[in-house]
């Protein structure tokens, strides 16, 4: 027998797509679509977009529900927030990982190494699993939770700063450097080697704001 399709399973589904860049900002969700997509009723579908309505992941637009578009200042602001934030998840981490949290990190560091070229949604999606498994490293909720919540504004971004030259096998680099500090418990500078590829983020998306003639804020 298959699996109910319930609000709970549309929600994940739909945010996962969302996060990981499959819609692009604008996309309208249509309930009648989504219903017939999942095969449910529309309320369940109701009840799923008002969540991620919730979560700023959708915004109401002149068609209905849709993928939030990119507001640059906010955007950046974002950025600001998560080099302090990710700085101390990174500390944190430091002196909190087990071996299973460094076992996680390395694998996760190892299999980026071996993708054959990604594209962008998948230079996207794997860097997200990193950073997540670092934040939960840091064994701190409220700090992941505070860290999930400002990663959702970055999926609005048209294209990963990931792709932006070199930067993809220099992050993966910098991923690297930092999960040996972590697991060194070399804490300030697990910290500050963090604060420095987010900065280095940072600073490669207010170059691509220049180049397409968008407020930097």
């Amino acid at each position: 027998m298959a699996a109910k399709v319930d609000s709970e399973t549309i929600h994940a589904e739909l945010r996962a797509e969302i996060l990981h860049g499959s819609h692009a900002p604008g996309t309208a969700f249509k309930e009648v679509a989504l219903a017939d997509r999942f095969g449910v009723s529309r309320t369940p579908v109701r009840e799923a977009l008002g969540r991620l309505q919730q979560e700023g992941l959708l915004e109401r637009g002149v068609r209905g529900l849709q993928v939030r578009n990119i507001d640059p200042e906010q955007l950046m602001q974002v950025y600001d927030l998560r080099i302090l934030l990710e700085g101390q998840a990174a500390l944190e981490a430091a002196a909190t990982r087990t071996e299973m949290d460094l076992i996680r990190l390395e694998g996760l560091v190892d299999r980026d190494r071996a993708l054959p070229d990604p594209d962008d949604q998948t230079r996207l999606r794997t860097n997200i699993e990193f950073h997540s498994a670092l934040w939960t490293a840091a064994h701190n909720p409220i700090l992941k939770d505070l860290l999930d919540r400002l990663s959702t504004h970055q999926i609005h971004a048209p294209s990963s700063t990931l792709s932006v030259g070199a930067r993809w096998a220099d992050s993966l680099d910098e991923h690297a450097e930092m999960v040996r500090l972590i697991r060194n418990r070399d804490g300030a500078e697990a910290q500050e080697a963090m604060r420095r590829h987010m900065g280095e983020a940072r600073r490669i998306r207010l170059s691509l704001f220049g180049q397409i003639g968008l407020p930097n804020g």
